[in-house]
């Protein structure tokens, strides 16, 4: 096998030292500016190139080191020198290579796909301005900058720990389309800083920074700056502190802005400082930070790991780990690490996966809502189709290609077997629970009032003590009342007397029709006064048993405008209410049971029958306890002094079938758990799922 002959003007660079103690050398490709990292069998592979005899080099090898290599190794070589164009092109390269830049850039449709996701543009060459101010940013390189900003960062947060409530006010205050503005000026300032972070990082420790920009990721606008020099670096924290500098520059961006905050009067320089500090703080540690991506923590990590390409060498070992759980085929290891690394790997490869598979879920649903219908259709499957289906695809050939190995596998067949299992244990129906918090009450309640200012009169009531229907239940007097009762019977009886003496006199009998008119008006005002005075005398309405009185209550006490005085509690046994949405509610039918436990458990656990499921949704709650904000289930919110629920809700009813013993004749919330309908566990996804396609495409 002859040779490709390498490019000359290539150059080879020492590299850092690596995790295992083996050096490492830095290939660099200057017309692409590109970086690639070679372990020791690569280099002396490389050094003995000119043998141009694959066998000849190995035994090459052999003799002067103490490397086994053979001459599939540097076969490999090659093919890695050929595919990533480190070679000079033969007689008919040139047709070569655009052949292949055909194959790797496929059709048009896959050229605009995959620049739609993910492309770069270039806009400025920064390192001759970069040399010119590097004596400026040094200052901010120094250790006393560096001092002062911790301290500016303690007081800085000590003052908002002391001003915590006028801290959150202030971020109340900026939700609102001038505050949105603000916070994508402040964002816009604070990644290009955090750019210039990088680039003079780099600079000072001699890399070139050939160009920064903006990319786009999914239409989304990044910065960025092109730091591949860094690879030059034969130290890793050297490294680790260009990958860390952006991060660094927000950081001490958010110090100094919180202080500044803290101390500077009310006005438009604080709310900048506010809207400043709150930025950096949040883009740091929610976005820069994250290793998941490849932003400035992914690089951290790897730098820190000492692990180049650390997603796809970890998305390689978790591959590797998942076909050996499934089919366990003994294949090679794609790379030997301790065992507490390697599990970390793993570990970090599924952390990794599921975060991207929430994250472009997300970004589907966004590009979906945010585009006209057609488009935001085709550019969803764009995003599941690429980010999702994609790679599962990439695994599944795989597996095709190793299917006479999974074939004969037992591991393999035990797989299936679960799979199947657990797709059947989604798919057959089983019995649900419906479960919500719930308020527990009697049948019959009957609230006893005071209707206005008024004295007790008469024996007082006693907590227990049983009434009988229409039995009166308190007497209460209300001397304002009993004045304009007499009044007012007098006045009856006055024009009573005045009409019936209008016969008399002849001016009497013209005033008779005025004075029976103004008899019928007495009479009814005399009608709704006594009518209102019965209400100071309240009778039971049902039998039952007097509950919460207040043990204070004595005759001659008076008592203010509607102060409570007692409950009275009906026979009629107790209820439980709860509130369901329309999916739960269709699971349940009159006559399913369930059980009843207060909250914090300390009662018995009540059996319960379902005995009415309302046809119309709830509205208003007549009852706060259920809100989510006092600790119900149910989300809701204030309006006009009424709770209203975020979404659709039907009252359910429950009576209980057991005594209650010491919680007879009293009000409790707790969680309920009603036995429902059988169903599929996959049903109500696949359900929701088919009603939001059938939605948004019109039917």
């Amino acid at each position: 096998m002859t040779l490709p002959i390498l490019r000359e003007e290539l150059a080879l660079l020492p590299g850092p030292i690596l995790g295992d103690g083996q050096p490492s050398w830095t290939l660099h490709d200057p017309s692409r500016n590109r970086f690639f990292s070679l372990d020791w069998a690569t280099l002396e592979i490389l050094q003995r190139w000119a043998l141009d005899d694959p066998q000849t080099i190995v035994d090459a090898i052999a003799t002067t080191t103490t490397l086994q290599l053979e001459a599939e190794d540097v076969e490999q070589v090659a093919r890695f020198l050929n595919d990533n164009q480190l070679t000079q092109p033969p007689a008919n390269g040139a047709r070569q290579y655009a052949e292949r830049l055909a194959r790797m850039e496929g059709s048009r449709l896959k050229w605009l796909l995959h620049h739609y996701l993910f492309f770069r543009i270039p806009l400025v060459r920064p390192d001759a301005w970069l040399n010119r101010w590097q004596g400026v940013a040094s200052l901010f390189f120094s250790r006393q900058f560096a001092w002062l900003t911790v301290a500016a960062l303690v007081l800085g947060l000590g003052q908002v720990a002391r001003h915590w409530e006028r801290f959150v006010t202030s971020l109340v205050d900026t939700f609102n389309w001038e505050g949105l503005a603000a916070y994508g000026l402040s964002l816009f300032a604070v990644k290009l800083l955090h750019e210039l972070g990088h680039a003079f990082t780099a600079k000072r420790f001699g890399c070139r920074i050939p160009s920064m920009g903006v990319a786009f990721l999914v239409l989304w606008p990044m910065a960025y700056t092109d730091t591949n020099e860094t690879w030059r670096l034969t130290s890793r924290w050297q490294r680790l502190q260009v990958a860390s500098a952006g991060i660094v520059t927000e950081l001490v961006i958010a110090a100094w802005a919180t202080l500044a905050w803290a101390f500077l009067p009310d006005g438009a320089l604080r709310s900048a400082a506010f809207v400043l500090a709150t930025t950096s703080w949040v883009a740091t540690l929610a976005i820069n930070a994250s290793p998941f991506m490849r932003f400035d923590g992914y690089f951290i990590l790897s730098d820190f790991l000492e692990i180049p390409n650390l997603h796809e060498r970890s998305f390689a070992l978790a591959r590797w780990r998942l076909r050996e759980w499934l089919f366990a085929l003994g294949e090679e290891k794609p790379e030997h690490f301790s065992h507490r690394r390697e599990t970390g790997l793993i570990l970090f490869a599924w952390a990794v996966w599921i975060y991207r598979l929430v994250v472009f879920l997300g970004i589907a649903v966004l590009v979906y809502h945010f585009f006209i219908k057609i488009v935001g259709i085709f550019l969803f499957l764009v995003e599941i189709v690429w980010f999702v289906a994609l790679p599962l695809w990439h695994e599944f050939q795989a597996w095709a290609k190793r299917w006479p190995q999974i074939r004969a596998s037992r591991r393999a067949r035990r797989s299936a077997l679960i799979f199947i299992v657990l797709l059947l244990l989604t798919a057959l129906p089983w019995p649900s629970r419906i479960g919500a918090s719930g308020l527990l009450h009697p049948t019959r309640l009957w609230p006893v009032f005071s209707p206005g200012p008024a004295e007790l009169i008469g024996p007082p009531l006693v907590e227990g003590q049983r009434i009988q229907a229409g039995e009166t239940l308190v007497e209460l007097r209300s001397p304002d009342l009993t004045s304009r009762l007499e009044a007012s019977r007098a006045r009856l009886e006055r024009l009573r007397w005045q009409a019936a003496t209008a016969g008399f006199d002849s001016e009497s009998r013209h005033r008779l029709q005025s004075l029976q008119e103004e008899t019928e008006t007495a009479q009814a005002e005399f009608a709704s006064l006594q009518e209102e005075a019965q209400r100071y005398t309240p009778k039971a309405p049902f039998a039952g048993t007097l509950r919460d009185v207040d043990p204070d209550l004595a005759s001659g006490q008076w008592l203010a405008r509607n102060e409570k005085i007692s409950v009275l509690v009906g026979d009629e046994g107790h209820l439980v209410e709860t509130y369901l949405d329309e999916d739960a509610v269709k699971r349940i039918r009159v006559g399913h049971g369930g059980i009843f436990m207060i909250d914090g458990r300390d009662g018995p656990i009540l059996p319960l029958t379902v005995i009415r499921i309302d046809a119309d949704a709830t509205r208003v709650l007549p009852n706060h306890m259920l809100s989510a904000q006092y600790g119900g289930h149910i989300l809701s919110r204030d309006r006009a002094q009424r709770i209203t629920p975020e979404h659709t809700i039907y009252r359910v009813t429950l009576t209980v079938d057991s005594p209650l013993g010491s919680l007879s004749g009293q009000s409790w919330r707790g969680h309920v758990v009603i036995r429902g309908n059988w169903q599929a566990p996959a049903w109500p996804y696949l359900r929701h799922g088919a009603a939001v396609l059938l939605r948004e495409a019109g039917f």
